[in-house]
């Protein structure tokens, strides 16, 4: 995938590899290889791909994105029936699909069903819809009798239409031939049968589905293409969410199939005048092309509000992002210093996941900040980690909890905020954490005592409140300073203030270790102050002196930090083993679980831990990927990519059912629990 190329709408991929004839398909792979080192030169909205001494090829991009075939242009003399148009589609990002069926709901009305919880209602409080207050909802609280027709005023919960069971079907069947060859296999011709598949589902009204299919696609091109930036688990999780989105939708109804088909835009609706206090900034870098960075804020209830600025761009734009002004009425206000600094907002208007709003009767003035030591934001800190867990994991909006996704969110809680939504121009855009309404926040007094080295690189280890809790930077770029002032504070856990301790927000990381990534902390030598760690970078002038020869702390008494070997714990549930094999699937395809192997060890294992369900999951997944069917004369028949796909969705969900048990046992939290969902 080149960066340099401009996004292409999937249904144009789609269309292009359709056309191409079978011996082209065979090569498309191969000329995907050779655009992706050629040059290339942007003239405004057109974008010229060299592709030899003598032919360009121009992708038109009005707006950024490739939207429509013959934008494509190639000067070969095969044109426009050549390769070079194909490659060039599937060597581009792929672009944000635009909802053509999805209502618009009203800035102002909003609409009832997932988003009409009022944002003071606690967690648990919020409707799954809101019925208007008639005879007929007054009728469902009265006895029934022979006198109440039946039905006439209760009418059967929606269902999913033919379209979107169509829809569902060919998501399961593009995704399942793409876990059938893996990664390593799944081709620019697997990629483009699953764009399609995704922009049936978008036309079908199924956004949630579609947007977890490009995504997938996104992951595949990330993994072929050796992107150090491709994490397998990402691949994984895409996958899973696609098969089970397209597993639930054909039977679900009522709430749990809002849930399941999702929503493009979010409603704003008026919030009056709002105070709020700026809390932390950090930067958004997203594998789909956007980038940029969200202001988090709270009012004096202590509910979150975020100000995103999100736009195509990559990790330079995520860092200069920080110093343009905020988009909220005339203030001048940067993104870096409204995190420090007040906004006093009059005619508000707020999505339910508590974006602000952008329009044009929007008016804003800075104000007076606080520190994270004051009132109100102090209140944040004072939330115990456990109940911080427990909302974090019951908050986290994956497929799996679908039908209890409200888009509207919560309020009242210290996490109420969110990123998705619509942007003030009118256009969808996706941020940090789309789907999520911040309740994975954490908010921890944490004191450093050490690090730990892990696959990914060098974490933090702190203690808060008893716990050993790993910290670990959010972005790897170099680009961003996460890294380099995660280095810096390592220093504070031995020769520069050993046991120093810090006011941090982090974000939760489901493991079975307590496991957060840092997004802000309060600067060593004022805790008055904070460091937004995506934004900010740390000098060593920010830390405590060194100690001086003589005194208690001499450099003689400095050594390194403890560094702790990740090794697996005596008597930890051998959960990986079924995980391993899962992300192994993910990545090399059915054969790679066929071949034979230690896997009766292994289930064995998992059933002397009390894992009796792990391991069948585990025969089963063995047992369908090995599994091939013979004809009459012998002859192997194609392998059963559905029954493949099952076993993988049922060891894939259950893998990551018991990591969030882990991950809530581990911070001493309570489970949420499949019971609650």
């Amino acid at each position: 995938m080149s960066p340099l190329l401009p996004p292409v709408d999937p249904s144009v991929t789609a269309q292009l590899v359709a056309a191409l004839t079978p011996r082209l398909r065979k090569r498309l792979d191969a000329g995907v290889a050779k655009l992706a080192g050629r040059p290339v030169a942007r003239d405004g909205d057109i974008v010229r791909l060299a592709v030899d001494d003598d032919t360009d090829l121009e992708l038109h991009a009005p707006g950024g994105v490739v939207t429509t075939v013959e934008a494509i242009r190639c000067g070969c003399l095969l044109a426009p029936d050549c390769l070079h148009r194909a490659a060039a589609a599937s060597a581009a990002p792929v672009a944000e699909m635009p909802d053509p069926v999805a209502e618009t709901p009203d800035p102002v009305a909003g609409e009832p069903s997932l988003t009409k919880a009022p944002r003071t209602a606690p967690p648990m409080s919020a409707p799954a819809t809101t019925r208007p207050a008639t005879a007929a909802s007054a009728a469902d609280d009265a006895p029934a009798g022979d006198d109440a027709p039946a039905g006439a005023d209760d009418p059967a919960p929606e269902s999913a239409t033919p379209a979107q069971r169509t829809a569902a079907t060919a998501l399961h069947d593009a995704a399942a031939a793409v876990l059938e060859a893996g990664a390593d296999g799944a081709g620019a011709v697997l990629q483009a049968e699953l764009l399609r598949a995704a922009h049936t589902a978008r036309l079908a009204g199924l956004p949630r589905a579609a947007g977890r299919a490009v995504a997938a696609v996104t992951a595949l091109r990330a993994a072929r293409d050796a992107d150090p930036a491709h994490r397998l688990g990402d691949l994984t999780t895409a996958l899973r969410d696609v098969l089970l989105l397209a597993h639930r939708l054909p039977e679900a109804t009522g709430p749990e199939l809002a849930g399941l088909r999702g929503r493009v835009r979010q409603p704003y609706t008026p919030d009056g005048s709002l105070r709020l206090y700026g809390l932390f900034a950090e930067p958004v870098l997203t594998s789909t092309g956007y980038a940029g960075t969200v202001t988090w804020t709270a009012d004096a209830a202590g509910r979150l509000y975020t100000v995103p600025d999100v736009a195509p761009g990559g990790a330079e734009r995520a860092a200069g992002s920080a110093d343009r002004a905020v988009r909220i009425g005339d203030t001048s206000l940067t993104h870096r210093e409204l995190s420090r600094a007040g906004l006093a907002v009059s005619g508000a208007t707020v999505s339910p996941t508590g974006r602000l709003g952008a329009g044009a009767g929007v008016r804003a003035v800075r104000a007076p900040g606080v520190s994270w030591h004051a009132e109100p934001l102090d209140r944040l800190w004072t939330v115990p980690v456990a109940e911080q867990i427990a909302r974090a994991l019951a908050g986290d909006l994956d497929v799996p909890k679908a039908k209890d996704t409200d888009s509207g969110g919560d309020a009242g809680t210290a996490g109420q905020a969110g990123q998705a939504g619509e942007a003030g121009d009118g256009t969808n855009r996706p941020t940090a954490q789309d789907g999520r309404d911040g309740r994975d926040l954490l908010f921890l007094d944490v004191t450093l005592i050490g690090t730990v080295r892990e696959a990914a690189g060098e974490c933090l280890l702190a203690d808060c409140d008893g716990l050993t809790v790993r910290l670990a930077a959010a972005h790897d770029d170099p680009a961003l300073p996460d890294r380099e002032n995660l280095r810096l504070l390592a220093l504070l856990a031995h020769g520069r203030g050993p046991g120093t301790r810090l006011r941090v927000v982090a974000r939760l990381t489901p493991a079975p270790l307590p496991r957060a990534v840092l997004l802000a902390a309060s600067r060593p030598t004022d805790p008055d102050a904070h460091v937004d760690l995506g934004l900010d970078r740390l000098r060593r002038a920010d830390l405590p002196a060194e100690p001086t020869a003589g005194t208690s702390g001499d450099a003689g008494d400095a050594r390194p930090a403890p560094t702790v070997q990740p090794a697996t714990a005596p008597g930890e549930a051998p959960v990986h083993l079924l995980r391993r094999r899962v992300h192994q699937a993910a990545s090399g395809g059915r054969r790679v679980l066929a071949f034979p192997g230690s896997k009766e060890s292994e289930a064995a294992r998992l059933r002397r831990y009390g894992l009796g369900t792990a391991g069948e999951l585990l025969t089963a997944l063995h047992a369908s990927a090995a599994e091939r069917a013979r004809d009459p004369f012998g002859r192997l028949l194609p392998a059963d990519t559905g029954r493949f796909a099952t076993a993988w969705l049922g060891a894939a969900v259950y893998t990551e059912e018991v990591d969030r048990a882990l991950c809530a046992a581990a911070w001493g939290a309570s489970s949420p629990g499949l019971d609650s969902r």
